[in-house]
């Protein structure tokens, strides 16, 4: 790709990392949109270290707190002492399924997953799991049953989260969008589900791009052009993700997740007919 290339891929992924539309799917589209070749699970994982920065900017403190507490519990004997610490080892404990995963189907997720046709699928698919969830939120709502705060995540919430995460490996199913889904089923009030599917993307979504660019180090260092194009695209992931964290945050406090699953839904449906008609090729 030329540099022009990397840059909107760049911008593509960071505006749609957070929101629950899939970063992974776009970064298939619109390279094909764009007459690209795909660009390959590689360098949507590399990439993502830029969005992984975002998340750690934006919530440093509850990171520095959480982090903290984590170390000073396993120094006084009280790993669960407090509620920071809990928070610490839920995220690692929701994590375990998506690297479990990760690491079976890594050759699938690489290759096959990534037809146009199961994009289009996962992108309907979740769209319609995700209206259930907010059904399932407003029913509550109405009976005027509130959603949980980040203090009162428990264990099985972590792990059914870490569960729904995992399913982010396919793409189009969109790692914050399974995580809010599922933390919405868990009771979860929208912000803090979006919160929390932050949080616990760190772990993995570092591991994926610290391994992959072990991976490919070798091709990085045969061509300048190669690396440059990886470092802007993950710039400009950086700077529009962040974007991104404070956007939908701001607005799950006043609004559903609607917006999001119509957009899934027309996309979806659009791929499908273009697919159809040749206009794509998966």
């Amino acid at each position: 790709m030329n540099l022009f290339q990397a840059i909107i891929l760049g911008i593509v992924q960071g505006l749609t990392e957070f929101l629950p539309i899939s970063s992974s799917a776009h970064l298939r589209i619109v390279p094909a949109f764009m007459g690209m070749e795909d660009p390959g699970a590689a360098f949507t994982a590399i990439i993502q270290i830029g969005t992984l920065l975002a998340v750690m900017i934006y919530f440093r403190k509850e990171i520095i707190s959480i982090s903290g507490a984590v170390i000073s519990g396993l120094i006084i004997g009280k790993p669960l002492g407090s509620n920071e610490a809990r928070t610490g080892w839920m995220i690692a404990a929701g994590t375990v399924p998506i690297v479990v995963f990760g690491l079976l189907f890594k050759h699938q997720i690489e290759t096959t997953l990534r037809s146009l046709y199961v994009i289009s699928a996962s992108m309907i698919g979740l769209a319609i799991v995700l209206s259930i969830a907010e059904w399932h939120t407003r029913s509550r709502a109405l009976d005027g049953q509130h959603g949980k705060t980040i203090s009162e995540v428990g264990w099985l919430d972590a792990i059914i989260i870490g569960l729904a995460q995992a399913l982010a490996l396919i793409p189009g199913a969109s790692r914050s969008g399974v995580t809010i889904t599922g933390g919405l089923f868990r009771n979860l009030d929208r912000e803090t589900a979006a919160r929390f599917s932050f949080l616990l993307s760190l772990p993995s979504v570092f591991a994926a791009g610290m391994l992959e660019l072990y991976d490919i180090r070798h091709d990085l260092l045969t061509s300048t052009d190669n690396m440059v194009n990886l470092a802007v695209a993950t710039i400009a992931a950086f700077i529009f993700g962040y974007l991104s964290i404070a956007f939908l945050l701001n607005y799950l406090r006043k609004h559903t997740t609607m917006i999001f699953i119509v957009y899934r839904l027309l996309l979806g449906v659009s791929l499908i007919v273009m697919l159809s008609t040749g206009s794509l090729k998966p």
